[in-house]
Formats: C-alpha cells, sequence, structure tokens
C-alpha cells in the first residue's frame, strides 16, 4: 500500500494515511488521460454557432428579371449564395460536440491522473475541511500552510457550503465534490487536496 502524509485543518501533519495501489499507484496511461480530456473539453463546447442560408436571410421573394431576353445568367433569387448578402452554403449550425468515452477507458484515465498525483508528491490528504461559518481568510491560511499556493483543485465533501463559500473569492482554488472528480481539473492543477472521507468514497467508486 503506498502512503501520503496525513494533515490536520491547520495544515500541521497528523501521520500517515494508506492508499490503494489499484488506484494510486499504477502506471498511468496517457492514452486514456489525452482522450478524456477531449472528451471532456469538447462537451464543455456551447456549439451555438450559426448562419443563415438562402431560406433564412431576408429578401429575395421576387425574380430579379425575367429568365430570357436579358442576355445575363438567369437568376430566381437576390439571396442566392453567389449574391451579395444571399445565404451561405453549408455553414456551421447548432451542434453538440458532447460524446462519450467507454466506462473503462474513464476510470482508467481517473487512476492513472490520481496515480501521477501521488507519484509527484501533489496529493494532500486533509482530516477533515470543516468550518462554522464562511472563511476565506482561514482557506486561503490552510493553502498556504501545505505548500498550495498557485492552482489547486480541492476535493471536498457532499454539502459542505461553508467550505465553498469559503474558496469561492480565491483565484488558486478550484473546488469540486467527490462526485464530480474528474481528469481534467486534476490535470490542470499544481496541488490536489482531498479530504479523508472524499477519498474513501473516491476508492470505493473507483475500486
Amino acid at each position: 500500500m503506498v502512503q501520503v502524509k496525513l494533515f490536520n485543518q491547520t495544515g500541521n501533519e497528523a501521520g500517515n494515511i494508506e492508499l490503494s495501489d489499484e488506484i494510486f499507484a499504477i502506471e498511468p496511461n496517457e492514452n486514456a488521460i489525452t482522450d478524456t480530456i477531449l472528451m471532456i473539453r469538447a462537451s464543455k463546447r456551447q456549439g451555438t454557432h450559426a448562419t443563415k442560408n438562402r431560406s433564412a436571410v431576408r429578401g429575395g421573394g421576387r425574380k430579379p428579371w425575367r429568365q430570357k431576353g436579358t442576355g445575363r445568367a438567369r437568376q430566381g433569387s437576390i439571396r442566392s449564395p453567389q449574391w451579395v448578402g444571399g445565404g451561405t452554403v453549408f455553414g456551421p449550425t447548432p451542434r453538440s460536440y458532447a460524446y462519450k468515452l467507454p466506462r473503462k477507458v474513464r476510470r482508467l484515465a481517473l487512476r492513472s491522473a490520481l496515480s501521477r498525483k501521488v507519484a509527484n508528491d501533489q496529493l494532500i490528504v486533509i482530516d477533515e475541511l470543516q468550518f462554522d461559518a464562511p472563511k476565506t481568510k482561514d482557506f486561503k491560511k490552510l493553502l498556504d500552510t501545505v505548500g498550495a499556493d498557485k492552482k489547486a483543485l480541492v476535493v471536498i465533501d457532499k454539502d459542505n457550503e461553508n467550505a465553498v463559500r469559503s474558496a469561492r473569492n480565491l483565484a488558486q482554488a478550484t473546488l469540486v465534490d467527490e462526485n464530480h472528480v474528474n481528469v481534467y481539473d486534476l490535470e490542470n492543477s499544481d496541488k490536489v487536496i482531498i479530504t479523508r472521507s472524499a477519498l474513501s468514497n473516491v476508492e470505493e467508486a473507483l475500486a
């Protein structure tokens, strides 16, 4: 079993904690990580791009000139694609870019990202993270004490509203609950701080 240091809420060491080798000590699969990040980024795209085709642009209801006898090319509408102000041919239309990878690939990517954080000594386990009231100053002090003063991903328990409010104004911290840990946030952080109970739930979900 791999071990990492356990800290209390004040940032002081409180012993060690054992982690599952099957989740936190595997050889990272780069392909799974890359494919999962691409999937997440694609799913975040709005896909609201749109252009007007010839049926959507305004005007052009009347034939500009008669079919024969003018010496000019025949035209049926001044809103055909070849006209200025005409409709766009094969332009983008609103669509969803979201897709899903197989569940095994997504789970492998998550285990790979977590294992990389442990191998690089970037995973910090906190015994608990409880605030009686929103305290941004106390939250920032904790981040600074454990060395997470740049880009920190904080994984908390569900329904921890005071912790969410405490970190809301901190640009260096991104909070997610235990059910929304994802590869993109893990790879986009310098340090990962996770509570002991959230860690147990993540291990149970990935076992």
